[in-house]
């Protein structure tokens, strides 16, 4: 399956999504329950519990968030808000995202938690709203937005990558993805992971990150490779060569240590060892 590419979010998973409209009702839900129990962030609470667009919802933390780098925050929320709103596929990414981290994070206590609070689904965000501006032809905002999100939230992605739902990266620290990287839906990314380049190389460069996917942190994986559905990549290894479907490799330079069973989903199972 391609990135963005319509399929079921959980294959081979017992997780069933919530309902289209149900993430961001209860995200307004959690909201304005954490504004009754702690007063002082009302304010702060309120472009969620008093905006009634979601795509305006998103746009708002965001902006809130990249601001502090002294963009004007307003014309930062409407550029966000309006990418959002004309690009209904990025809110659905956005949506199955934050599915994927309540589903994968076992210390997340909800919706809420994850849209306010974690950079590396923010960063996340801010690049399918910087991808869309790329496609769009705007590359030079594209480029802004993308190097504006690194310096606040740590990840460095290239806004011409392309990255499905469903998608996890923990944490979010030190991780880099290159312009001409694939990741498709469902995969789990830890901190300080690079899908990088090889040198000095033009074109076709970064690696294809298959389905189901789990990348420890630390994971070095460069050039034109796959690592195939339902594979991971153990903690600090380097990957030079492409990884077959279903089977765990570590090392430096990282080799196979071990064929999954078919019903493995290493993204969902979160499962850092590799025996």
């Amino acid at each position: 399956m391609t990135a963005g590419a319509e399929a079921p979010l959980y294959a081979d998973s017992a997780v069933v999504p919530l309902a289209d409209g149900e993430v961001w009702n209860r995200i307004r839900a959690e909201a304005r329950a954490l504004a009754m129990r702690e007063p002082v962030m009302e304010q702060t609470l309120r472009p969620i519990t008093e905006v009634r667009s979601d795509a305006a919802v998103l746009a708002g933390v965001l902006a809130s968030r990249l601001s502090v780098a002294r963009v004007d925050e307003r014309s930062l929320a409407q550029l966000l808000s309006h990418v959002f709103e004309a690009d209904a596929e990025a809110l659905r990414a956005a949506e199955a995202d934050l599915q994927a981290v309540m589903e994968r994070d076992p210390a997340c206590p909800g919706l809420l938690h994850v849209l306010l609070n974690l950079k590396g689904f923010q960063a996340l965000q801010t690049y399918r709203a910087a991808h869309r501006l790329w496609t769009d032809g705007r590359e030079d905002i594209a480029n802004w937005l993308s190097s504006l999100a690194s310096l606040v939230f740590g990840p460095d992605i290239h806004p011409a990558a392309r990255i499905g739902k469903a998608v996890m990266l923990d944490h979010g620290s030190g991780i880099v993805i290159g312009e001409t990287s694939v990741i498709e839906d469902q995969v789990s990314i830890l901190q300080n992971v690079t899908l990088g380049g090889t040198g000095k190389e033009t074109g076709d460069r970064h690696p294809k990150i298959r389905q189901g996917v789990m990348i420890g942190a630390g994971a070095k994986i460069l050039g034109n490779i796959e690592v195939g559905a339902y594979s991971k990549v153990a903690a600090g290894s380097v990957v030079l060569k492409s990884v077959p479907p279903r089977t765990t490799v570590a090392g430096v330079p990282a080799t196979v240590v071990r064929i999954h069973r078919v019903d493995e989903v290493p993204a969902a199972e979160m499962d850092q060892t590799i025996v």
